[in-house]
């Protein structure tokens, strides 16, 4: 066989350029390791979230909002002005210095116990769906159930830090963080607001959990949870019907306890790949309770599709990728152990809305953090989002950056502080690892290298 021959049978060599994937990810990996890149992912989750949300409160709460007082704006227009309030509280967690924070927690933590004690108060507190967990001031609902959810991260991440720096046995990781939580817990049960409950039992979780506790004590803590999570779900008849509803679908009645999930899964499967349009859905006008809440995911998945439904899905995503990155990358162990302390309970409480929604779990009535309808909810999430970037801003990287190159036009005109790298107290530990935190590569010979739990 001749030459010619041989070589046209044979497959062309690769050029040496890379291909669009190589660029793609090499590109990818060059953004992440920028020492901004936290900063400005925080703010486009957030931001993104946040108009999302005010904008499917208004297509969701239209009908219901017009059918009750004459106009299609008036839960949408309480929603913004709790979004307003929300900016203001980011601003104040971008801009108060982490250490006075953590020196104001007790305080705040303090201030928090107070008003889950008041609003049991016959006069003082509202009750609004079957819960006394309101004030009223003037035409807004404040739900001071809210606020203690990040009043008791930032008070234990303290505790475990600072009095606790070695929580490897029981008592060391339980005093005094238990016997506070359990106050609060019995506090917000008497309301009784059961999803609440849920979400101050991930935060002692997360807590414990990124404090590195005993294994065989977050094992007890789990399945104590669910132990009292099972029991306050029999104890009640509505939510005993609920969890009855959900272990039998085909037994239920379609008008009783399984009308809203029932309803929640039409509403996703009109919706087909791109949606009804925004707007235009049909499960808002009286067909799914509570569309501008609860589950205003089944109307994202109706008058957005499937590609909107995932795009809520991705943003949560990155909202746990972010927020893990910021706590690996911190240098200071109260921040490590805050910043993931708000990013679990942000995308546990969003896994546990669209878990029910899509069926996958029983209705528990927890909103879509930064997305539902609900004042309080969206200031009090927005403010989470306010620590988690500042700590971002206070990454060794960041802080280095920022102080070589100036804050920029924006930071000034916010009057941001110029970000200082943090320093452990004495009693601190610096070298405490953050369990499960996602590994990155160093960018400098200064940045500590994440350390194993059996050191």
């Amino acid at each position: 066989m001749s030459a010619p021959a041989r070589d046209r049978g044979r497959r062309p060599a690769r050029s040496g350029r890379p291909g669009v994937v190589s660029s793609l990810r090499g590109a990818l990996h060059q953004w992440l390791e920028r020492p901004l890149t936290s900063l400005h992912l925080v703010l486009a989750v957030f931001g993104l979230l946040t108009a999302l949300g005010l904008v499917m409160v208004l297509s969701a709460s239209a009908v219901s909002a017009y059918a009750a007082g004459g106009s299609s704006y008036g839960v949408f227009a309480r929603q913004a002005v709790f979004a307003v309030i929300g900016l203001v509280l980011f601003w104040l967690g971008l801009k108060i210095p982490p250490r006075t924070l953590r020196a104001a927690s007790p305080w705040l933590l303090a201030g928090c116990l107070v008003l889950l004690v008041l609003v049991l108060v016959p006069g003082l507190g509202s009750t609004i769906n079957g819960s006394r967990s309101w004030f009223r001031v003037g035409g807004l609902s404040l739900q001071p159930s809210e606020l203690t959810k990040i009043a008791l991260g930032l008070w234990g991440a303290h505790v475990l830090v600072r009095h606790r720096p070695h929580p490897r046995t029981w008592r060391a990781a339980l005093m005094p963080l238990l016997p506070v939580a359990l106050l609060v817990l019995v506090l917000v049960l008497a309301q009784p607001d059961l999803g609440t409950t849920i979400s101050l039992m991930i935060i002692v979780f997360a807590l414990l959990w990124f404090a590195c506790a005993p294994l065989g004590l977050m094992a007890f803590i789990v399945s104590s949870g669910v132990v009292a999570s099972v029991v306050l779900g029999v104890v009640a008849t509505y939510r005993q019907s609920r969890i009855t509803a959900f272990l039998n679908p085909d037994a239920a009645d379609p008008l009783g306890p399984a009308y809203q999930a029932r309803q929640a899964l039409y509403s996703l499967a009109d919706g087909g790949l791109f949606g009804a349009g925004l707007g235009q859905g049909r499960a808002k006008w009286d067909y799914l309770p509570n569309a501008d809440n609860d589950f205003i995911f089944a109307i994202i998945g109706e008058e957005l599709g499937f590609v909107g439904a995932g795009a809520v899905i991705a943003l949560f995503a990155t909202l746990a990728y972010v927020g893990l990155r910021i706590a690996a990358r911190s240098t200071d162990p109260w921040m490590r152990v805050v910043a993931a302390t708000l990013t679990v309970w942000l995308v546990a409480q969003a896994c546990i809305n669209i878990g029910y929604v899509v069926g996958l779990l029983p209705v528990t009535g927890i909103p879509l953090p930064l997305v539902s309808s609900g004042g309080t909810s969206l200031a009090l999430a927005l403010l989470s989002g306010g620590l988690l970037a500042n700590f971002a801003r206070h990454e060794p990287d960041a802080a280095a950056a920022l102080r070589a190159h100036g804050q920029g036009r924006l930071a000034r005109a916010l009057r941001l502080p110029e970000p200082s790298l943090p320093r452990a107290a004495a009693t601190d530990r610096p070298d405490r690892p953050v369990r499960s935190s996602p590994p990155h590569r160093s960018a400098g010979p200064d940045r500590p290298t994440p350390r194993g739990r059996g050191r």
